[in-house]
């Protein structure tokens, strides 16, 4: 089956020459975009799975790494952002139908990787929702080697006397029909495009704040405001579905930055204490987004990810 092209920036990328991307469809007729980062090897092929708001070409610096590394990357536009379909008239609100629908897009994702017949076992690497996503998918048996987290959405960062409200308010916004509204405290905007880089809680590097704000003004399309309070109950139903789940048998290496300001720590710490083969880093001083972080940082990050999948391919071929 021919593959069909999609836009992609390679020059906002800044990821490895004959970068590209492609149109795929889910299994209920949304319409996705896939990036392809091809490596300068076949060691293996990495499943990168963004966060809420983000879109392929933010990963290009890291695919480079990867690719030098000996790793080809696809990278994927979730259904409501990137470029993907949306699926409310205000396309700036972060919205999906059931959370398990993100399932579809991994399953649409797989699909292209067996199509392209990209080399190697596979790996997954998930940041913030992505990060759900990916612990979903690898409980229920997606086909990698070893996983990686960065700043997983495992938990929401809420305060304690606030978190029944939030329950209760995106519980009752489905049954009045007011789904599509933006959860408490978001708006429109897209933080990047908005926000200033002081005290900004992604990261703490104004080279790599400049690389993400640079990519959404020159492409406002790629731009994604708050998330709905129907996205916010679906997501407060999964993290809490997740949590009471063992942890899938496979090596893995968790990320957090010691400033981590988005996410539920604490939830964080507690499913790696109970991943038998899991290890939690700490990222000292590092933000939400630690594979955006000043090179020193996101270098260690990306050292120790490769160095995961490089063992993880020899404990399988050990036992092949």
């Amino acid at each position: 089956m021919a593959l069909t092209p999609a836009p992609f920036d390679s020059a906002l990328a800044e990821g490895p020459l004959d970068s590209r991307a492609f149109w795929v469809k889910a299994s209920d007729g949304l319409r996705l975009r896939v990036a392809h980062f091809p490596g300068e090897g076949e060691r293996g092929t990495v499943l990168l799975f963004p966060g809420r708001t983000e879109y392929v070409e933010k990963y290009g610096r890291t695919a480079r790494v990867l690719a030098e590394a000996g790793y080809h990357t696809l990278a994927i536009d979730w259904r409501g952002q990137g470029l993907a379909d949306r699926m409310l008239a205000d396309r700036r609100t972060g919205h999906v139908g059931l959370f398990c629908d993100y399932q579809r897009d991994v399953a649409a994702m797989v699909a292209l990787a067996d199509e392209m017949a990209l080399p190697g076992l596979r790996h997954l690497v998930g940041h913030s929702m992505g990060g759900c996503i990916g612990l979903r998918a690898a409980m229920d048996g997606l086909e990698v080697a070893s996983c990686v987290f960065t700043g997983p959405m495992w938990g929401i960062r809420i305060a304690n006397p606030v978190r029944p409200a939030a329950w209760a308010v995106s519980r009752l916004s489905k049954s009045v029909g007011l789904g599509h509204m933006f959860a408490p405290g978001t708006g429109v905007d897209s933080y990047v495009a908005s926000a200033a880089f002081d005290d900004n809680l992604l990261t703490t590097d104004p080279a790599m704040w400049d690389y993400m704000r640079r990519q959404v003004m020159a492409i406002p399309e790629l731009q994604l405001g708050g998330p709905s309070l129907h996205w916010l109950h679906e997501a407060l139903t999964e993290m809490r579905e997740l949590n009471r789940r063992a942890s899938p048998d496979l090596p893995c290496v968790t990320f957090c930055g010691t400033n981590e300001r988005i996410v539920d720590v604490d939830r964080i710490r507690n499913r790696m204490a109970r991943w038998p083969g899991g290890r939690l880093e700490m990222v000292e001083g590092g933000e939400h987004e630690v594979m955006m972080e000043a090179d020193a940082l996101r270098g260690q990050v990306h050292e120790d990810m490769i160095a995961l999948f490089d063992s993880a391919s020899e404990e399988v071929a050990l036992r092949a």
